[in-house]
C-alpha cells in the first residue's frame, strides 16, 4: 500500500507570530462543548467600494457578535458590540452604519423575568465617521435605509407602523421629516426616495417622492387606498405599484399604476381590461419589476381568490385529503405547496415605449426566462407540466422549451421533452445547452432557428467523470459567453474551453495545462453585474490541484491560448475572493486544518498581502491536531484517499482512539480549517483531537445497486491501513455518520465487529418501507432517490427486491454486536423518523444495546443551539465510555423515564 502525507509547517507559523512571555504562556487544554459554542468565526466581510475600509464580523456560534472596522493599511480603527450589521456610505465623506443589538446575557435576563417582547429594548444605529472616528447614536431605530448614491439616509424609531420618517445627511448637516409614513425605499442608484404617508396634518395621504438634493417632495399618487408592491428602476426615474381605493375589497380590485420620469401616477391596468382571462385579478402576489434599462414592466395575475362558504358551519364539513394515481404532482408535495401554490401568478410585460402588453406565462408555460439587456426581444418559456409524474421516480422532470417574443407575444418552440436546463446567451443570439444523455453541449441560432451540436463525448469530455449515482452525469458548467455572444466558455474537468456557438471552428483550450498538471481552473467572477467577459481583460482563476489538495489564484487572458500565470498557490485552501466596487483591493481568506482562515487584504496581484482579523488566536490555549492525507485500495480495487486527523504532539509510539466520521468524498477538504463549531449531525474535528482522538475520513466509491457493500469495500481497508500504522487502539474505534453517514454506519454494524461503539443519525435502515415513504420537507416521495440518486439502488423494488434486502441494515440486526446510538427526530423532513424507531426497536427486540435521541420538534437534525450542545455532549459520553472506559453516564445506564425528563438530563 502507498501512503501520501502532506506535512504541516505550524512550528514556522507560530515563529512568525508575536511570542508571549514565559510567565503569559498558558498550557494547551482540551476543548469543551462549551469552547465550541463560543468559537468566533466571521461570518460576513465587506470592503467599500474605493477599497478604504474593510469590515469583519467576528461571531460566535452561541454569544454576541463583533464587527471590527480596519484601513486600508491594516489597523483596526473601531470595532462594535454586540452588532448584526453594517454598511458602508463613502461618498460624499466616509461613514459606517451599525446596527447594535441587546446583550445575550441582557436579552436572557429580561425574559427570565418575563418581559413581554414589545417591552425589549430595540436595535440601536451608530452612525460612525470613518475620517475622524465619531459617532452617532439613534436609539430604539425600527429600520433604516441608504441612498444608491449614498450620503443620504433614510430611518424610523419605535415600534409603531407608520410613525415619522426622518431624512438626513450621514454627517447630519441636512435633515427633513415625514410624518405617518408606512413604508419608503430608496432606488437602487441615485438618492431618489419613494414613501407612502398615512393621514398626517403635514401633508395629504399618498405616494411621494423626495430628491434630497434638490429637497423637493412630490405626490405620485394621492390617496386613503391600499398601496402593494411600489417599486421603482434602478435610478428611481420611473415608479409602478398596485392600489385600490376601497380597502375591504382590496385583493381582487387591485389596479396597476405607471410613474415615469417621477410624474403623476396615471391608471395602466385593472382586471376589467383585456390583459387577463375573464375572472382574473391583477395580483399582489405577483413581482412587479423593471427590466434592466425600464424599457418593460413585469407584473403579475391570476385567478380570482375563492371565498369559503361561510354558510357551512366547520364541524358538518369533512376534512379529508384525497389522493390520485394520475395527479401530476404528488398529493403530499400539492400540500406542502399549497401556501405557495394560493399565491401563484403569472407574469404580463408592459412596453413602456410601445404601450402595450403581452400576455407571457399560463398555466401551460409556467416559467419564463429573460435575459439583463432591454434590446433583447426574445425571452424562455419552459413547462414541465407533460412530464411531471415522471418526478416520482426521476427525481427531475423533462420539459418543453419555447421562444417568446416579448413585444408581440409571438411562440415557437425549441425543444421539447428534454432533461437539459436550456439558456439565453447575454445578447440573445444563443440558446444554449448540455444535454446528458448525450453528453453534448448545443447552441440553437434564434433568427436563423438553426441548431449547432457544438461537442461530442469523442471530442469533448463535457461530463462530471466522477458521476457514481445512477443517473446520467451532469456537466462541469460554463464560465460565461465572450462579449456581443462571439464565443462561448465551457469547462471539462481541468480546462477552460472556448467554442464558436455556430460550429464555425473547432473549440480552444483556453488554459492549456489544466489536465496535464492536474489542475481543475475555474473563473471567478469578480463584477456581480457583469453579464459578459471581455477576452482582452486579465480574467482571475481558482485552481484545485488533485494530487496535493492545494488551492491556487491564477491570471489568464481569453484572447489567446496560454497557461495560466500563478499569483498564489500552496498547500492551503482558499475562499472566492470579494473586490471593491472601483478599486483592484480584494478581500480573501487562507486556510489550513492548524491555520484559521482570517481575512487578508490584497490587490489582484496577490504579491503581498495584510491580514486583517486576529481569529487564530483562540486556537493558542487548546491542542491542535494535524490533517494528513493518505492513500490505499479498495476491495475490489479502486484507488482511493482519506483525511487522518491526528491530535496534537502525536507519538507514533501511543495508541489511539479513534472516531471514523464519512459521508462520501472528502480528501479534496484536505486543507479545510474545520471551523470548531457545535455540530448538528457530525463530531468536531479539533474537538476530539484536543481530547486525545483520531479522526479518520476515508473516501467512498460507490457501484450502482450495491452502496453498502461499496461502503464496507471502501472504508474497512483504509481502517485496515491505519491500523497497521502501530498506532491505533484496535479496541478503541467508533463510527459516526448522518443521514446518509448515518445509513452506512448501520450498514457497516451488520457486517463486522470490529467498532467498538457507532453513532447514527437519521439513518436508513429498511429501504423497503423507505423506497414508499415522503420526504415531509418538501411533499416529494422518496422513490427517486432509490432509483437515480444518492441510495444508488438504479432499479424499482419491483425490478430489484433482491438490492433492497441486500442493502437494508433492518434485516440483518441480529448480527449486529455493536453499541449503537441513534438520533431519529420526529419531524425530519429527510428521512421519515420512523426508520430510526425502526432501528431502534429491532435492537432493542434482540436485547442489543442501544439508545435513541428524539430532539422533538426538530427537523432532519438539531437546530435549536441547545439540543445542539447537548446531542454533542451526550455524543462525546458515550463515545468516552466505550472507547475511553469513561463511567457510563444515568441516561446510559437507567434512562430518563418520561416522568422526570422535564426536571433531569442524566449527564
Amino acid at each position: 500500500m502507498t501512503k501520501l502525507i502532506k506535512v504541516k509547517k505550524s512550528a514556522l507559523l507560530l515563529l512568525a507570530g508575536t511570542l508571549l512571555p514565559l510567565t503569559a504562556q498558558v498550557t494547551p487544554q482540551a476543548m469543551t462543548v462549551d469552547d465550541l459554542a463560543s468559537w468566533e468565526r466571521v461570518t460576513v466581510k465587506t470592503i467599500s467600494e474605493n477599497g478604504q475600509w474593510i469590515t469583519a464580523k467576528m461571531e460566535p456560534w452561541k454569544g454576541d457578535a463583533t464587527i471590527y472596522v480596519y484601513n486600508r493599511q491594516g489597523e483596526e480603527i473601531a470595532s462594535f458590540q454586540p452588532a448584526k450589521k453594517s454598511e458602508f456610505s463613502v461618498s460624499p465623506s466616509p461613514y459606517l452604519l451599525v446596527t447594535k443589538t441587546i446583550a445575550l446575557e441582557e436579552s436572557e435576563n429580561l425574559k427570565r423575568k418575563k418581559t413581554k417582547e414589545d417591552k425589549m429594548p430595540m436595535d440601536k444605529l451608530t452612525i460612525y465617521n470613518l475620517n475622524n472616528r465619531q459617532e452617532e447614536t439613534v436609539d430604539s431605530i425600527r429600520s433604516y435605509k441608504l441612498s444608491g448614491n449614498g450620503g443620504w439616509l433614510a430611518y424610523q424609531q419605535g415600534r409603531k407602523a407608520d410613525s415619522t420618517l426622518y431624512v438626513r445627511t450621514t454627517d447630519g448637516t441636512q435633515s427633513v421629516t415625514f410624518e405617518g409614513v408606512t413604508n419608503y425605499f430608496f432606488s437602487k442608484k441615485n438618492n431618489v426616495l419613494f414613501y407612502i404617508s398615512k393621514d398626517s396634518t403635514a401633508s395629504t395621504p399618498g405616494l411621494y417622492v423626495y430628491l434630497p438634493d434638490r429637497k423637493t417632495n412630490t405626490p405620485i399618487w394621492e390617496g386613503k387606498g391600499v398601496f402593494k408592491q411600489v417599486v421603482s428602476d434602478e435610478k428611481g426615474d420611473n415608479l409602478a405599484f398596485l392600489y385600490s381605493a376601497d380597502k375591504d375589497s382590496a385583493e381582487n380590485n387591485l389596479a396597476l399604476y405607471l410613474s415615469e420620469k417621477q410624474g403623476t401616477a396615471r391608471k395602466i391596468a385593472e382586471k376589467t381590461d383585456d390583459i387577463a382571462p375573464k375572472g382574473w385579478v391583477i395580483s399582489e402576489h405577483g413581482k412587479i419589476s423593471f427590466s434592466k434599462q425600464a424599457k418593460r414592466l413585469f407584473f403579475g395575475i391570476a385567478p380570482q381568490p375563492k371565498e369559503k362558504d361561510t354558510t357551512l358551519l366547520a364541524e358538518n364539513r369533512p376534512d379529508v385529503h384525497i389522493w390520485n394515481w394520475n395527479e401530476r404532482i404528488q398529493y403530499t408535495q400539492q400540500d406542502y405547496e399549497k401556501a405557495e401554490d394560493l399565491k401563484k401568478t403569472y407574469t404580463v410585460t408592459y412596453n413602456l415605449e410601445a404601450k402595450n402588453f403581452v400576455a407571457l406565462t399560463t398555466p401551460d408555460l409556467p416559467t419564463l426566462q429573460t435575459v439583463e439587456n432591454d434590446n433583447v426581444t426574445t425571452a424562455l418559456l419552459t413547462t414541465t407540466v407533460p412530464y411531471d409524474i415522471e418526478r416520482m421516480w426521476k427525481g427531475t422532470s423533462r420539459a418543453d422549451v419555447y421562444a417568446i417574443h416579448l413585444q408581440t407575444g409571438q411562440t415557437k418552440p425549441l425543444i421539447k421533452g428534454t432533461v437539459a436546463r436550456v439558456r439565453l446567451s447575454p445578447q440573445g443570439k444563443y440558446a444554449y445547452w448540455y444535454n446528458p444523455q448525450d453528453s453534448s453541449w448545443y447552441a440553437y441560432a434564434m433568427a436563423q432557428s438553426k441548431l449547432y451540436r457544438l461537442s461530442t463525448p469523442a471530442s469533448f469530455p463535457a461530463w462530471d467523470e466522477d458521476n457514481d449515482v445512477p443517473n446520467v452525469p451532469p456537466s462541469h458548467g460554463s464560465a460565461g459567453w465572450l462579449t456581443d455572444d462571439k464565443a462561448l466558455l465551457l469547462y471539462d474537468r481541468f480546462d477552460i474551453w472556448q467554442f464558436h456557438p455556430e460550429a464555425a471552428s473547432a473549440p480552444v483550450n483556453l488554459t492549456l495545462n489544466g489536465r496535464k498538471e492536474n489542475i481543475t481552473y475555474r473563473r471567478i467572477q469578480l463584477d456581480e453585474e457583469e453579464t459578459a467577459i471581455d477576452p482582452k481583460t486579465t480574467q482571475l482563476l481558482s485552481g484545485f490541484n488533485h494530487a496535493s489538495k492545494g488551492y491556487g489564484y491564477y491570471a489568464a487572458r481569453f484572447a489567446q491560448p496560454s497557461a495560466p500565470e500563478t499569483l498564489l498557490a500552496g498547500d492551503f485552501m482558499l475562499s472566492t475572493p470579494i473586490k471593491a466596487q472601483k478599486a483592484d483591493d480584494i478581500l480573501y481568506t487562507s486556510e489550513r486544518y492548524d491555520q484559521y482562515p482570517d481575512v487578508r487584504l490584497s490587490d489582484r496581484s496577490f504579491k503581498h498581502s495584510i491580514q486583517l482579523t486576529q481569529g487564530g488566536r483562540r486556537q493558542e490555549g487548546f491542542r491542535w491536531g494535524t490533517a494528513e492525507l493518505t492513500s490505499w485500495l479498495s476491495l475490489d480495487g479502486k484507488p482511493l484517499e482519506g483525511v487522518i486527523y491526528k491530535p496534537a504532539h502525536f507519538d507514533p509510539k501511543k495508541k489511539y482512539p479513534v472516531i471514523v466520521n464519512f459521508y462520501e468524498r472528502n480528501s479534496e477538504t484536505l486543507h479545510s480549517y474545520r471551523m470548531p463549531e457545535v455540530h448538528r449531525s457530525s463530531v468536531d474535528y479539533h474537538f476530539y483531537n484536543s481530547n486525545g482522538y483520531i479522526v479518520f475520513n476515508p473516501d467512498i466509491r460507490y457501484d450502482d445497486g450495491y452502496p453498502g457493500e461499496s461502503c464496507f469495500n471502501s472504508v474497512m481497508p483504509g481502517v485496515a491501513s491505519l491500523i497497521a500504522q502501530g498506532y491505533v487502539d484496535e479496541k478503541a474505534i467508533g463510527a459516526q455518520g448522518h443521514s446518509w453517514g448515518g445509513y452506512q454506519d448501520a450498514y457497516l454494524a451488520t457486517r463486522t465487529n470490529l467498532f467498538a461503539a457507532i453513532e447514527s443519525g437519521a439513518p436508513v435502515v429498511n429501504m423497503f418501507s423507505a423506497y414508499g415513504g415522503i420526504r415531509w420537507g418538501s411533499g416529494l416521495n422518496r422513490s427517486f432517490q432509490y432509483e437515480h440518486g444518492q441510495s444508488r439502488i438504479g432499479l424499482s423494488i419491483w425490478e430489484s427486491p433482491l438490492r433492497y434486502l441486500e442493502n437494508s441494515p433492518l434485516f440483518d440486526m441480529d448480527k449486529v454486536e455493536t453499541p449503537i446510538l441513534i438520533m431519529a427526530n420526529d419531524k425530519d423532513g429527510h428521512v421519515p423518523w420512523y426508520q430510526g424507531i425502526e432501528f431502534f426497536v429491532a435492537l432493542k427486540r434482540l436485547q442489543k444495546p442501544a439508545w435513541l435521541l428524539n430532539y422533538t420538534g426538530e427537523p432532519h437534525w438539531p437546530t435549536r443551539m441547545a439540543n445542539k450542545i447537548d446531542f454533542q455532549k451526550r455524543m462525546f459520553q458515550f463515545f468516552e465510555h466505550y472507547l475511553n472506559n469513561q463511567p457510563m453516564p444515568q441516561w446510559m445506564s437507567k434512562g430518563v423515564p418520561a416522568v422526570d425528563r422535564d426536571f433531569e438530563l442524566g449527564y
